[in-house]
């Protein structure tokens, strides 16, 4: 499976715990990554700053659902259900 165009869910829902640009303390989950584009694009994508965990991401079914909105409530979830106290 491929990435959809557009969707961004896991630079939104997952927490990322390394040094981002611009985020020096990583991303909370249910933050926007500051290096996504209006259209979220992926401004690190191919870079060598770019967080080793978003590299690692790979499509799937199982993760992205059919649809972007699937994506971000699958992904949530996850985060959610992953954390060291689930709430």
């Amino acid at each position: 499976m491929e990435c959809r165009v557009g969707c961004a869910a896991c630079c939104i829902a997952v927490s990322i715990t390394s040094p981002i640009p611009g985020m020096p303390l990583g991303k909370p989950a249910g933050v926007r990554c500051v290096q996504l584009t209006e259209n979220n694009a992926c401004k690190l994508f191919g870079r060598p700053e770019r967080p080793s965990v978003c590299g690692s991401l790979q499509a799937s079914i199982d993760m992205c659902g059919e649809t972007n909105e699937d994506a971000l409530r699958i992904l949530s979830d996850m985060e959610r259900l992953t954390r060291p106290n689930p709430q």
